[in-house]
């Protein structure tokens, strides 16, 4: 992979501009590669997307104009291949601009748009109980000390939405250090981190000795954290396994088997609400299945212990809306859909909370099981990513 000229990202490969064409009285530029793909361009969006330090900080990237000032008459005057860059006249404002051809080729449009509902976007690999040796998997003091095994760790975490982790100090809060090889903490609540083991008069139930169904964590916060860590520092009693379930797998079944329920669960928000400690009164109404426009999927919350009264589906589709909603639940309880493991002492496991469902087994009340947790987002997740893919390829 090499780098992408300009701002962001890679693109797939040095693949040589071959043509350049205008059309539409140079309304519209088309451009051609020597592997024969061809993609148009509007000369307003050239405008728009141009990578001239009047038009892009030099410094960050960011924008400098507005689309107030593309004017929808402008056109291509003229436009020739210099060593592989598109040099490019455009009217208003009269002066030339210059494109990377790898650089139009990686942000081409022109290009048929899949509308699959459910469909995942490029790089997600869903995932059922033979995930296996696949699941991502490093040691705290190796993804500390080498960048690259850092980036393979987050990298595998990306495409999955979960990731184990060894080897993490045994002690209160480390799981901290963990979030701090690539993002922040996000503060809830529940504090910076929460202690996950068995309380008098809990105020959450995953402070119980009980067995948990598959849940996404925190659907009644909007935006709901996205990123989940529990990490082990004893573990001696009988039984309480973890498993996580891919939410993604989950969609993409439920839509093979039914997609007229796939679509209830997209359509009609539900609602989620949580008041279990004093002054605390969270609640959030969204789809149990989020879809974008074009049909891609998004994310998933899906917690039965924190669902409130569903009143946002029509008397008329209710029934049908109640079939869809146990349909799911019965995927994420196949033992087909679970990866089950057991967390030692030292063992942590994180996982994509808009996506991938943790769960755990119930355990004896004899001997201690001591986790903590915290969340934290994605977003300085992919930013370290990024980073870390420029920098060690």
């Amino acid at each position: 992979m090499s780098a992408r000229p300009g701002f962001g990202g890679v693109t797939e490969g040095p693949i040589a501009l071959a043509g350049v064409d205008l059309v539409d009285g140079g309304a519209v530029l088309r451009a051609r590669w020597a592997d024969g793909e061809a993609a148009r361009f509007h000369a307003e969006w050239l405008r728009d997307c141009a990578l001239d330090p009047e038009t892009r900080s030099a410094a960050n990237g960011q924008r400098l104009i507005t689309v107030l000032d593309v004017a929808p008459q402008t056109r291509v005057t003229h436009a020739r291949i210099d060593q592989d860059r598109l040099v490019v006249g455009l009217d208003p404002p009269g002066r030339e601009f210059v494109f990377p051809g790898a650089w139009l080729r990686e942000h081409r449009y022109d290009i048929p748009r899949p509308s699959e509902p459910g469909r995942v976007a490029p790089g997600v690999a869903t995932w059922d109980c033979t995930l296996g040796d696949a699941l991502p998997t490093e040691t705290f003091p190796r993804a500390r000390d080498d960048r690259r095994a850092l980036a393979r760790w987050l990298a595998g975490f990306r495409e999955r939405g979960v990731a184990l982790m060894h080897e993490v100090p045994a002690r209160s809060g480390a799981l901290l250090d963990v979030v701090g090889l690539f993002g922040f903490v996000r503060e809830t609540n529940y504090g910076r981190w929460f202690e996950v083991r068995a309380e008098v008069d809990p105020v959450n139930l995953a402070y119980t000795n009980l067995g948990l169904q598959a849940h996404t964590d925190n659907p009644y916060r909007d935006p709901v954290p996205t990123l989940q860590l529990l990490a082990c520092l004893e573990n001696s009693v009988e039984g309480g396994e973890s498993s996580v379930v891919d939410g993604f797998h989950v969609v993409r079944t439920l839509r093979a088997e039914a997609p007229e329920h796939l679509e209830l669960l997209a359509r009609h928000p539900a609602r989620f609400e949580y008041a279990g400690s004093p002054g605390v009164r969270l609640r959030a109404r969204r789809p149990m299945v989020e879809l974008g426009p074009d049909g891609e999927l998004l994310a998933v919350r899906f917690n039965s212990r924190s669902t409130a009264p569903l009143i946002d589906v029509p008397f008329d589709q209710m029934r049908a809306y109640y079939a869809a909603y146990r349909h799911f639940s019965e995927i994420v309880e196949r033992p087909s859909s679970q990866v089950s493991f057991r967390l030692e002492p030292g063992s942590l496991f994180m996982v994509d909370n808009t996506r991938v469902l943790h769960a755990r087994r119930a355990f004896a009340g004899a001997g201690r099981r001591w986790l903590q947790g915290c969340y934290a987002d994605r977003d300085g997740l992919l930013s370290t990513l990024a980073t870390l893919e420029e920098d060690v390829g």
